[in-house]
């Protein structure tokens, strides 16, 4: 994991970090996966909110209500409309897939390469958490076709 307040750099340009505030059931399910499983640093917390260190952005979990998610179809899957993730560096996301898989944890999309071929050719996976929110981690052997068309 990086830093808090580390920049991003895949296509030759450093970005700033993210914040995303997405809604939760409860704090200690949603600590279980993102800093037990997936390795993610504490950050701040109260007792309805908690914040995390995701690959160097931050992430504000929030208890809240129920959420209903829709689907599309993108190459062959149903992809959750409401999804979030990051973008790894290729070494990165076989890691964090040969965690995961050690873990045993059960995929909703499993690892694949999608636009295979094509200029948006990507290696991708998505999970939930344990408040039913979905996640895609994706990875590009070519970095600089990240926004490529």
């Amino acid at each position: 994991m990086t830093g808090p307040a580390a920049a991003v750099t895949l296509v030759g340009v450093a970005a700033p970090p993210f914040h995303l505030a997405f809604p939760v059931r409860d704090v200690e399910s949603t600590r279980a996966f993102y800093h037990g499983l997936l390795g993610c640093p504490v950050g701040r917390e109260a007792e309805l909110w908690i914040d995390f260190d995701l690959f160097g952005h931050q992430l504000s979990a929030h208890v809240a209500g129920e959420d209903v998610l829709a689907t599309n179809a993108v190459d062959g899957d149903d992809v959750p409309v409401r999804h979030f993730g990051c973008v790894l560096t290729m070494e990165r996301w076989h890691a964090l897939v040969a965690r995961l898989e050690t873990a045993q944890v059960r995929f909703l999309i499993a690892p694949k390469v999608r636009f295979r071929g094509e200029v948006g050719e990507q290696a991708t996976f998505f999970l939930r958490d344990p408040s039913g929110n979905c996640l895609e981690f994706k990875a590009f052997a070519d970095p600089g076709r990240l926004f490529a068309r």
